[in-house]
């Protein structure tokens, strides 16, 4: 595969440089034509994007420490585990400042709910990761990947509403 993928490359090279060249231009243009529009919306809707980035950022700590250890550790709940407090250690601190940007002095108290929250959704998770690969035999790292999306948006839910919520 990573012969193949090379090769893809190579053969292509030229054709794959023009072309991210060609959308780095666009990407270039668009903001600059629409940079007030980008940022209105941006301001807008700024927890939310923010939360989108933190989100894909701790995707990649999970799914990437499951990976790697996934040539360590063969049981995919261990391996869960493991990613998930990675993954809930770094969403911790990226959702308290950039995110939520929250002023809670009493870090112990709001990093526990967080926690506990997080604690629900990895329930959700393995129980949804034993259905997947146990019972439906989907491949565990497709399972894994797919409930990433489910696990986002449960995490963000529950962050709202229970830990990060502003004081009135």
């Amino acid at each position: 595969m990573k012969d193949l993928l090379l090769k893809f490359y190579l053969d292509n090279m030229l054709v794959l440089n023009i072309a991210m060249v060609v959308c780095l231009i666009l990407m270039i243009i668009v903001y600059v034509c629409f940079n007030d529009k980008i940022n209105a919306l941006y301001k807008k809707y700024k927890e939310l994007v923010n939360y989108v980035i933190v989100g894909i950022l701790t995707t990649i700590v999970s799914i990437g420490s499951y990976w790697l250890f996934r040539f360590i550790i063969k049981n995919y709940i261990i391996l869960s585990i493991i990613s998930w407090i990675l993954a809930v250690t770094f969403a911790y601190f990226t959702n308290r400042a950039f995110v939520f940007e929250s002023k809670e002095e009493n870090i112990i108290k709001e990093m526990a709910k967080f926690v506990s929250c997080r604690l629900f959704s990895l329930g959700l998770e393995i129980v949804l990761m034993i259905l997947f690969v146990d019972i439906m035999h989907i491949n565990d790292m497709i399972s894994k990947i797919i409930l990433q999306v489910v696990v986002l948006v449960t995490n963000y839910v529950l962050s709202k509403l229970l830990v990060f919520k502003k004081a009135n």
